[in-house]
């Protein structure tokens, strides 16, 4: 059970870039949970599924002997949602579907995916830290660091009529 839970239903299993899969299968997640419950929910269901995701991951690592195996993708999902919360807020405040921004949709997924493999500044440092923590810090930092970008690049789109 706890490999389903670390590869977030398996989906870490598939090769190449589990990494860009777990990130992908994030979208769709986020999506329900924002229509079940909105924007708050999705901010409860990120700061549940980060703690969790680490006390799974520390279970996880225990059990292959490997410090950050590339099939856990639990902390890919949460750096999305992360990333995915300023669409979320921007949805649930505009009275649309989430759907409906689906180009902040795709600015979130390839900021975080750029952000989560170079590692600049803090995500890097938080990579370095090691264990379960740094395996899921890195991915909130670097989702912050999306969310942040997200949020810019809307703002820019929105002031120039795009």
């Amino acid at each position: 059970m706890i490999r389903v839970l670390a590869t977030f239903g398996l989906i870490g299993m598939v090769k190449p870039g589990p990494g860009t899969w777990g990130s992908l299968a994030a979208i769709p997640a986020a999506w329900g949970v924002h229509q079940v419950a909105g924007f708050q929910g999705l901010i409860f269901a990120t700061i549940i599924l980060m703690f969790a995701g680490i006390k799974i991951i520390e279970r996880y690592v225990e059990e292959v002997l490997e410090e950050d195996p590339s099939e856990v993708v639990i902390d890919e999902v949460v750096g999305m949602w992360v990333a995915l919360l300023p669409i979320s807020y921007g949805a649930q405040s505009a009275g649309v579907p989430f759907t409906a921004l689906w180009p902040g949709i795709i600015t979130a997924f390839f900021a975080f995916r750029i952000l989560d493999i170079a590692k600049p500044g803090p995500i890097g440092w938080a990579d370095r830290r090691g264990g379960p923590m740094g395996v899921m810090l890195d991915d909130v930092f670097a989702g912050a660091l999306a969310a942040v970008l997200v949020i810019g690049i809307a703002a820019v789109a929105h002031l120039r009529g795009w």
